[in-house]
């Protein structure tokens, strides 16, 4: 490649880094993995065609270049606003973006899916997927799936494995290099089929030994496990030297077949006190870009700070409390928990399904186990909580980070289901706390409570911090915080219970308010006495309405035969909503509380 070009490109890659400092400085956002990728997905570009060739990237939060390469300079600004453009991929903004994504490790399997299309509609001389893939990724099971798929039917897809933790391997030194570089030329592939071609024809002993030799070979490289499974390996290859990375690029494009790429990049390169492994610059909130330090303060504890503190203190005093996290300690609060007591606390990695049934062994070895992870996580891990969990009721506690909307992640980070999927499962007892002290007595309640079981609280503070004294927990007990003889009663759960204090301020006149605490099972005692005084009941919690909160108290009155109450959810419709800053996005459905004000006086009319 011309030398001008390289140069060109290499200007480029300087400007995009810096618009990206620019814009997550002032927004927020994905930023060392985002600024480490910059040079790849710029040789992504000028290798291949985006517009054809299907540019999978997984997770996505990387993607930032991409979204800049592909005619949304302009609108960057507005990344991860409201009404502006995603953090992650995404179809409908672009079709340069192939799929949605922002979960973990889906990318090899939408590129098999996608390689088998092109090979039924006839298309592979003009389309080939191109997988980016962290390797943080590689430590879900989903990509051994796909890759053993692969691997044994040959479909073409060139697969970058973009490693910036050197976790993998690490490159031996000039050999390496010169051997990546030889592996990947026409030479040595026309080499190998050749020999291939040859041994065949001198039976068992010189296949024996012709694969002893290229074995030889490959034990210099790290990548010895890709070829086992039939994928052809190149690498590790400087992921900052655009000139080698666009050759290398353009060889595996050539090769016809499936190809790993292992590319070794740094963490925030451009970026220096972002530069290397520290996980706060992994995500970040507005920052200052001389200093790094952040924009913004938050003068109330976090629902997740004090969940830590309150594992923390009963793990200080019951060595039988352990727990693990799926690549979230520090997102999660168990950062302290791993240091304190390396040997009870783990990071399995992103895992969900392996954390789930782990701890389930654990719970049945007498252990009681909190499987710490976010709610829109916990999906991944939905047939182990059912199939290794509840069927044997394991006493395996899960808690819930980020319920409930979480802001500028968007749809595929949303906590909103949980409650849905986890009530219809026998043996599951699910309840949440309203706000710092009720924390530390759900906490109690759930170190203690021999069953499986879920708690949830959201991203950042809780609503409303100025509530009644709470009550310890009791097993499918509520709370009644308000009452008075209006025929209105507000049913809070979890977080919900804040929102529901702030709705009745708006009001101009009395409502009482019961703190549901367990939605499974629910306090029947509590409800029929609510039902006999309140024919008005409007249930406010930040969770999906299809099965969620109104659905379990719609049951309760269907059982009951009780007809004389009304139920009005004020839960999250059945659709998926959009990413912004949480504020924006509630008020974009109708969820502040001045709104909900509104929507129960018509509801009274």
């Amino acid at each position: 490649m011309k030398q001008n070009r390289i140069k060109e490109l290499e200007e480029k890659c300087k400007n995009i880094r810096k618009e990206i400092l620019r814009v997550v400085s002032k927004n927020g956002g994905h930023l060392s993995s985002t600024l480490g990728a910059t040079e790849i997905i710029v040789a992504m570009h000028e290798v291949f065609d985006s517009k054809k060739d299907p540019f999978i990237f997984d997770v996505s939060h990387q993607s930032y270049a991409h979204k800049l390469l592909t005619g949304r300079w302009s609108e960057f600004d507005t990344l991860r606003q409201f009404g502006g453009i995603s953090g992650y991929t995404k179809p409908s903004e672009s079709e340069d973006d192939y799929f949605v994504a922002g979960h973990s490790s889906t990318s090899i399997s939408l590129g098999v899916g996608a390689a088998k299309a092109i090979a039924l509609k006839g298309e592979q001389e003009s389309r080939i997927p191109v997988v980016m893939i962290g390797d943080g990724s590689m430590t879900a099971g989903m990509v051994y799936e796909a890759l053993n798929e692969l691997g044994d039917r040959k479909y073409p897809m060139v697969i970058i494995l973009n490693d910036n933790e050197m976790s993998i391997a690490k490159p031996i030194g000039a050999i390496s290099r010169m051997l990546s570089s030889a592996m990947a030329s026409p030479f040595y592939q026309s080499f190998k089929k050749h020999t291939e071609n040859f041994v065949d024809n001198f039976g068992e002993g010189a296949r024996y030994i012709a694969k002893r030799m290229e074995e030889s070979i490959k034990l210099i490289t790290p990548g010895i496990m890709f070829e086992e499974m039939g994928i052809d390996y190149i690498g590790p290859v400087d992921g900052h030297n655009l000139a080698s990375l666009i050759e290398i690029l353009h060889k595996a494009k050539e090769l016809k077949k499936p190809v790993i790429v292992h590319v070794q990049t740094l963490k925030g390169k451009g970026y220096e006190i972002a530069e290397g492994k520290e996980e706060k610059w992994h995500g970040v909130g507005p920052f200052d870009l001389s200093s790094g330090a952040s924009s913004k303060k938050s003068e109330q504890k976090s629902a997740t700070q004090i969940y830590a503190e309150a594992l923390l203190h009963l793990a200080k005093h019951n060595d039988k409390i352990v727990g693990a996290t799926a690549a979230m300690p520090s997102g999660t609060g168990l950062s302290e928990l791993m240091e304190l007591y390396p040997t009870r606390f783990w990071d399995v990695a992103i895992a969900e399904q392996h954390a789930v049934t782990s701890m389930a062994a654990l719970a049945k070895e007498g252990f009681k186990p909190f499987c710490t992870i976010y709610s829109t996580f916990l999906q991944r891990g939905y047939d182990q909580i059912i199939h290794d969990t509840c069927l044997m009721n394991l006493p395996v506690v899960f808690a819930l980070d980020r319920a409930g909307i979480v802001g500028e992640d968007g749809e595929t980070h949303q906590g909103v289901f949980d409650i849905s999927f986890l009530r219809a499962i026998p043996n599951m007892t699910l309840f949440a706390p309203r706000d710092e002290k009720s924390f530390h007595q759900a906490m109690a309640f759930a170190a203690s409570y021999p069953h499986p079981c879920s708690l949830r609280y959201p991203r950042g503070s809780f609503t409303h911090t100025d509530l009644p004294e709470s009550l310890p927990f009791a097993l499918a007990k509520s709370q009644l915080l308000r009452s008075n003889n209006s025929d209105v009663l507000f049913v809070g759960y979890g977080n919900g219970v804040g929102r529901a204090y702030e709705t009745a301020k708006s009001l101009d006149f009395e409502v009482s308010i019961l703190d549901l605490r367990f939605v499974k099972p629910l306090d029947k005692e509590m409800l029929r006495e609510m039902a006999k005084k309140h024919k008005k009941w409007f249930v406010f919690s930040d969770s999906a309405k299809m099965g969620g909160v109104g659905s379990a108290l719609l049951e309760f009155l269907s059982d009951e035969k009780i007809f004389g109450a009304q139920v009005t959810s004020f839960e999250y419709e059945d659709t998926f909503i959009t990413h912004g800053k949480t504020k924006d996005v509630e008020e974009s459905l109708g969820l502040l509380p001045q709104q909900l004000a509104l929507k129960v006086n018509a509801t009274l009319l």
